[in-house]
């Protein structure tokens, strides 16, 4: 990957464990604590989607809580567990391997940044919690222009900020709809499978995927 002037990730997911909160209280929520956090996840994600195409913007602190309300009802979790989950995914977990690894390349003199669904307040929180603050150029959030992923208006947040070429940007994403959304709008899409899962069919296939970020030294 040639001339590459920003590396931008995505947050939820691919630098954040969105699992980590439900995972926190698994021994209150039991053995369903996985595919109960996979039910919050899929129905937060749908939120936004919808909400995008009815024009409908709430931010995305009030679609995580929505969900959450949804998933507790669907699979029976006592309500009085909401404040504590809400906390949780505040102050969710990276990875094990993020912290090293957004170090060696911010050593490399790459602009290094965050371009996330989620509100300024809620990515702040997060990269203080994992004191990440001292290795981000920016932490970009839709909140900007008041439109979800996939819209193309959120991949132009960082290009007209840095005034580059979408082809100067690495983008890291975890979530597949993302690297579709990136490679198609003209980024260098980089797909972190961290599952080992299959590639959606839309209408776009990343050259690069990697299983961490680890992986992502040997490619810039």
């Amino acid at each position: 990957m040639k001339n590459i002037k920003a590396i931008i990730f995505d947050a939820y997911g691919t630098l954040f464990d969105v699992n980590s909160a439900a995972e926190k209280c698994k021994d209150k929520i039991g053995a369903k604590w996985d595919i109960f956090s996979y039910y919050w996840r899929t129905t937060q994600l749908e939120y936004t989607w919808l909400r995008t195409l009815m024009n409908r913007h709430v931010d995305f602190w009030k679609v995580t809580e929505d969900s959450l309300e949804k998933s507790m009802a669907v699979f029976d979790i006592n309500p009085s567990m909401r404040s504590e989950l809400l906390d949780l995914y505040k102050v969710l977990s990276t990875f094990p391997e993020v912290k090293e690894v957004l170090n060696k390349l911010k050593e490399k003199k790459y602009k290094l940044a965050i371009l996330s669904n989620g509100t300024p307040a809620l990515l702040n929180e997060l990269v203080k919690s994992n004191n990440l603050d001292n290795i981000f150029n920016d932490i970009f959030s839709i909140e900007e222009v008041k439109v979800y992923k996939p819209h193309s208006n959120v991949y132009n947040i960082p290009v007209n900020k840095y005034k580059i070429q979408k082809n100067e940007v690495a983008y890291l994403s975890a979530n597949t709809w993302d690297v579709s959304a990136g490679g198609n709008y003209g980024f260098n899409p980089v797909w972190v499978n961290r599952n080992n899962s299959i590639f959606d069919k839309l209408d776009y296939v990343p050259k690069y995927q990697i299983e961490n970020l680890s992986k992502m030294i040997d490619i810039v």
